[in-house]
């Protein structure tokens, strides 16, 4: 199995080139077994208040009496928070300096354990299957799984889904 931590991204350094020849990771970049480590956030409980106020405004997640009652047992991040900080992570590792085309959605979410204030979250992504795409022989997709853990590597989010990535190689 392939292990490496991803690096920083670059800040596309050749200004002259197309933006997609510009990106350093292309679909042909990612291998099936390949496991990419990456991300450091550390979770603050105004961020928390902050996120669940706009966007998941369920008491457990803002008011501290109420999540202590809770099933959750204490305060603790929206899931949907949860995923949007991968996703940040995601950007900052790998997709901002990609050719990626998006995604066409994600498969089994799951919450695993409450993401508290002060936690630490990193992220490990294994690549589960690649191919191009049959309409858009541009594109290749990209399944993936990726695992949150949190500072005592407890995982607290898992899911899978597809990338799409244009293709550096094209057929001729």
């Amino acid at each position: 199995m392939a292990r490496f931590v991803v690096p920083r991204p670059s800040r596309h350094t050749r200004p002259g080139l197309p933006r997609m020849a510009r990106m350093t990771t292309a679909f042909e970049d990612f291998h099936v077994g390949q496991v990419l480590e990456f991300g450091s956030r550390t979770v603050s409980k105004d961020e928390i208040l902050a996120f669940a106020a706009d966007f998941d405004p369920q008491p457990f997640h803002l008011d501290e009496a109420a999540a202590a009652d809770s099933v959750l047992g204490g305060l603790s991040a929206s899931g949907w928070h949860t995923c949007a900080m991968t996703m940040r992570m995601m950007c900052d590792a790998y997709l901002l300096d990609s050719t990626s085309q998006g995604s066409p959605g994600l498969e089994n979410i799951r919450w695993l354990r409450p993401v508290r204030p002060g936690d630490t979250l990193h992220v490990r992504m294994t690549i589960l299957e690649t191919r191009v795409s049959k309409s858009r022989p541009h594109i290749g997709l990209v399944r993936s799984s990726w695992e949150v853990f949190n500072q005592h590597d407890e995982i607290v989010l898992q899911m899978e889904g597809w990338g799409m990535f244009g293709r550096r190689d094209m057929p001729t």
